[in-house]
């Protein structure tokens, strides 16, 4: 199966990262390349692009995709939560932009063989990175009915969540649960039929949290944040987006805590904390997609682009 995924807002981050020419970029999450083609575009002969992807299928596409930029780009699969790592490795101390664009992949969701769409029947998988040894299949059949809930209601803020994890301890206790279509039944047994007609596919909350809860996706993501901002330059840029309110809640707080200076109470005469604010908020609101692009590629319907200057 060919690796494609249609980059969201492409214009909106290319732009919003304001690219140098001889500037250095990470694409943290570079996918099929297809937002790193346009960074390259526009670097000159002493610009640089590091593109960070877990998915080694991914880096292969994206090699493919991005070969006329031979000596531009440096490719490592590793997760974007090990920046600091990677760039201890790579050479470069700071770096200029930055771009996360956060969660599944189309490639990885339309492809069956990955088990991670309810709209195909394969084995329980949701791994990012194929060589992580933990896998939907072990949560699924491994959590305890309290583990599940939580995972459920707080990832995937399905408000049936007590009834989808009762429903999966007692239909594993038959056999194991091995594949996408019978945890899709699982789901949709749990879930009252007339609380079914509303809100889009039964199972799309669930398996998001467990695709986030397999992937350690929140878990890491204000760490990495965080650490992608410590490695910007001054005037560097970092621009995430977000698909769901868990992920878009945690870039907004983070991206608040970093522009506000002092945070003594109004009543001090003076500031006594010394804070001051480590970076600017390039829009207060989040960028959304235009009608036309949701038009054309349905995925970028919930897609949220923030970004932040560091000064």
């Amino acid at each position: 199966m060919e690796f494609k995924h249609i980059p969201i807002m492409f214009d909106d981050c290319i732009n919003m990262l304001n690219i140098q020419q001889d500037g250095i970029y990470v694409d943290g999450t570079l996918g099929g390349g297809g937002h790193s083609y346009g960074i390259c575009s526009r670097l000159g002969d002493k610009g640089r692009l590091i593109g960070i992807d877990r998915d080694s299928e991914a880096i292969s596409a994206a090699k493919k995709r991005l070969e006329k930029f031979e000596g531009k780009v440096t490719f490592v699969n590793d997760n974007y939560a090990n920046i600091k790592n990677v760039l201890s490795k790579e050479g470069p101390v700071l770096i200029n932009g930055a771009l996360l664009d956060l969660g599944v992949s189309s490639y990885q969701l339309d492809n069956p063989e990955r088990g991670f769409s309810y709209m195909h029947n394969a084995p329980l998988d949701m791994r990012m990175n194929a060589q992580d040894g933990f896998s939907a299949y072990e949560l699924v059949n491994t959590y305890s009915e309290k583990d599940l809930f939580r995972v459920i209601k707080d990832y995937g803020e399905e408000k049936w969540a007590s009834r989808i994890a009762k429903f999966i301890v007692e239909a594993r206790k038959k056999e194991d649960i091995k594949t996408t279509f019978q945890l899709n039944d699982i789901i949709k047994s749990a879930i009252p039929a007339g609380a079914r007609k509303d809100g889009g596919h039964p199972s799309k909350r669930t398996f998001q949290a467990i695709r986030i809860e397999v992937n350690g996706e929140i878990e890491k993501l204000k760490n990495a944040l965080s650490d992608f901002f410590d490695v910007l330059a001054p005037g560097g840029v970092l621009a995430v987006i977000t698909f769901h309110s868990l992920e878009d809640r945690i870039v907004k707080q983070l991206f608040t805590e970093l522009s506000t200076g002092c945070t003594c109470p109004p009543s001090f005469p003076i500031c006594v904390c010394g804070k001051k604010p480590r970076g600017k908020i390039i829009n207060k609101k989040p960028m959304v997609a235009s009608g036309e692009e949701i038009e054309n590629n349905s995925r970028s319907k919930s897609a949220k682009l923030r970004g932040i200057t560091k000064l």
